[in-house]
């Protein structure tokens, strides 16, 4: 799509819709002449172009990328009109263009009667999952894989409830006996389970841990921040269907636009499958609520103004490319592909060790030729990551993954721990582009950790 084209359009038809009211003088302090805002704009790009290329499939360090161009101009036209979904009366439009696309996802997840809305982050939507959770059982604690998100430990501590760490298995996935000797306690109310850990995209095991739900009368609340939207391909693509079917029986779930949706920063969203859990929201203002008679969004939210324009892009871009296998689907499918097909030519490889097998778009891995110690490889990972990063005329951006020696050394026994842990470099293949850039990839990569060994 031509995207200064429909930018044009946008800003051509808000300012044909601001025509149809009747005219007024724009305050003069609002003004800026061309050429102070010439200058101030000259800088700025310069600023901006010190970023890393993010748009780039030689960009594969962080869950980064740029929003679908439908996103950026269904943004920008909504943001020029700025409205607030924090009530019908801030954004009519946008309101009912939330409430579609939360439709979307919880038909995505299986969900049938829910509750739900967007918000600014994954962090602040797993907030609102755990404080729901304190106010079913204010009494017991959270339960989350030690391989999952930092939010959790940091959002129970900030609602002062107690938190437990279950371990997780060699591949990042939580433990199900640690975790029912866990719930033999009953100290826990709630058990978060990732569906593709931030690390290595790990799936927790939900579907065998279903049987905990009833036995020890727990909420299952769901972070699939990340990996949430491959939901749509689950059972194809060597991904097991288990999971993702049990999902339509936890009692939440959390995934991110702004990861795998196209959208841009900040599109997260939460979702009930108990519409009830409203009650733990509701609340008065003396001049916001007003109508309709129904709960206003703002009313199911702990936090107040929120982006129209969040809605509004995400509803446009699911109208292009919906949340099915054969809408955005494809997109995360050509992902998949990449990063299954870079972890073979890892695994044929003489000078790159694949760590572990990816579950979704995350490839982690370690230079064979780094020696057999967990200090030397921590040392070359570093090395291919900042060389890989200034090399001017051949970058590739990469990141780094902590990992404790004894996971290590369950996946890599003849590594020697000399360590207490060691880095070893982590790729994030979440554009489709990537799909037909691997080979070149793989050879930037081999080609880099052979430099590094010559120089070491």
């Amino acid at each position: 799509m031509d995207l200064p084209y429909w930018i044009g359009r946008a800003v051509e038809g808000h300012g044909q819709w601001t025509s149809t009211f009747a005219p007024y003088a724009r305050h003069p302090s609002l003004e800026v002449s061309d050429d102070r805002f010439s200058t101030v704009f000259e800088n700025y790009e310069k600023l901006l172009h010190g970023n890393y290329p993010f748009f780039h499939p030689r960009y594969i360090g962080q869950m980064l990328k740029p929003p679908h161009e439908a996103a950026v101009v269904a943004y920008l036209s909504a943001m020029l009109i700025n409205p607030n979904n924090h009530s019908s009366d801030g954004g009519p439009v946008t309101d009912r263009m939330e409430r579609e696309v939360i439709d979307q996802l919880a038909t995505m997840f299986g969900f049938d009667h829910h509750l739900g809305h967007l918000t600014s982050s994954g962090t602040m939507a797993n907030l609102e999952a755990l404080y729901v959770a304190r106010c079913l059982h204010p009494d017991r604690g959270v339960a989350y894989s030690s391989a999952s998100h930092y939010t959790h430990e940091r959002m129970t501590r900030l609602l002062g409830m107690d938190s437990y760490a279950v371990p997780a298995d060699r591949y990042g996935r939580m433990d199900l006996d640690a975790l029912e000797d866990l719930l033999r306690t009953g100290k826990v109310g709630t058990v978060v389970f990732t569906l593709g850990t931030t690390g290595v995209g790990a799936i927790d095991p939900l579907a065998e841990a279903m049987a905990l739900r009833e036995r020890y009368d727990v909420r299952f609340h769901v972070d699939a921040a990340y990996g949430g939207f491959y939901s749509v391909l689950a059972g194809t693509h060597g991904l097991d269907p288990a999971p993702w079917a049990a999902v339509r029986d936890c009692d939440s779930v959390v995934v991110d636009p702004h990861k795998q949706g196209l959208q841009p920063y900040g599109c997260g969203s939460v979702i009930f499958a108990d519409p009830a859990v409203a009650k733990f929201y509701v609340h008065d203002s003396p001049y916001t609520y007003f109508t309709p008679a129904d709960l206003h969004l703002g009313e199911i939210s702990l936090e107040c103004s929120r982006a129209g324009a969040a809605a509004a892009a995400l509803w446009f871009t699911f109208q292009l490319l919906p949340p099915t296998a054969d809408g955005l689907g494809e997109v995360l499918a050509a992902n998949r592909r990449a990063a299954l097909r870079l972890a073979g030519l890892m695994a044929d490889s003489d000078r790159l060790q694949l760590h572990q097998e990816p579950e979704l778009d995350i490839v982690t891995y370690f230079p064979r030729l780094a020696g057999a110690s967990l200090s030397g490889i921590d040392r070359e990972c570093a090395a291919m990551l900042e060389a890989g990063m200034h090399d001017g005329a051949d970058p590739v951006f990469l990141s780094l993954m902590r990992i404790e020696a004894d996971t290590f050394a369950d996946l890599h026994p003849a590594v020697r721990p000399d360590a207490k842990a060691t880095r070893i470099l982590r790729s994030v293949l979440m554009k489709p582009e990537s799909e037909t850039y691997v080979d070149e990839l793989h050879q930037r990569l081999e080609r880099l950790s052979a430099s590094q060994w010559k120089e070491g």
